[in-house]
């Protein structure tokens, strides 16, 4: 869930950053940082993703569940 929010925003603000205007840019002293945050949103968002796809929560067995 968390992974799939991050990938999210991230595509969000990578566009937003992609349409900076000029002044935008020049505010944040020539540096598209909408662009950087929402590339680093995404790829959070998708290391969440895969690490829940190659090991996903099992929940416990019957017999597990005994013991506790």
């Amino acid at each position: 869930m968390i992974g799939g929010l991050f990938v999210a925003y991230g595509v969000i603000v990578g566009l937003v950053g992609l349409f900076d205007s000029p002044a935008e840019i020049d505010k944040a002293q020539g540096v598209r940082i909408n662009l950087g945050a929402g590339a680093a949103m995404l790829v959070f968002g998708l290391l969440l993703l895969l690490w829940q796809w190659l090991s996903p929560v099992r929940p416990p067995s019957t017999e597990e569940a005994r013991e506790v």
